[in-house]
This record gives structure tokens, sequence and C-alpha cells, in this order.
């Protein structure tokens, strides 16, 4: 007999381990990436994880100090 023995707690353990390293890679990303046009773009934000060529920032006021711009939407 094996621990798990239903699919409802497979699928329970799974979204568990989903969860987990979620949170894991979102921990990594920067508060705010400025695109390599300029584009200022927050977390949470439109094109916050389209942005793949960034430079990171702690916060927004330093990514406009920087030269860069918010997004026009």
């Amino acid at each position: 007999m094996t621990m798990f023995n239903n699919k409802k707690q497979w699928r329970g353990i799974c979204f568990l381990i989903l969860g987990i390293f979620s949170i894991g890679a979102f921990a990594d990303e920067p508060p705010v990436k400025k695109s390599k046009s300029g584009i200022c773009h927050a977390r949470g934000s439109t094109y916050y994880a389209k942005t793949k060529h960034y430079t990171s920032f702690q916060t927004m006021d330093a990514c406009l100090k920087s030269g860069g711009r918010r997004p026009r939407r």
C-alpha cells in the first residue's frame, strides 16, 4: 500500500511542489527591470515578465533616474 492512494492526494502534492518552485523563481526577479529600449517595468506590470534583456533596479525611482522612462500604457 502506498502513502498516497488517490488522485486528489497526488494532485495536492504536485501543486504544493510547483508552488514552492514558483515562489523561488519569483523571488529571483528584480523589483524593476529597465529594458534595452529604456522602459522601466515594475513587477506586476504588463510587460514585466516578457522583458528578458534588462538592467535590474530596486525601485522605479532609481530606474527613472538612470535615464529610463515609464511605459506609456
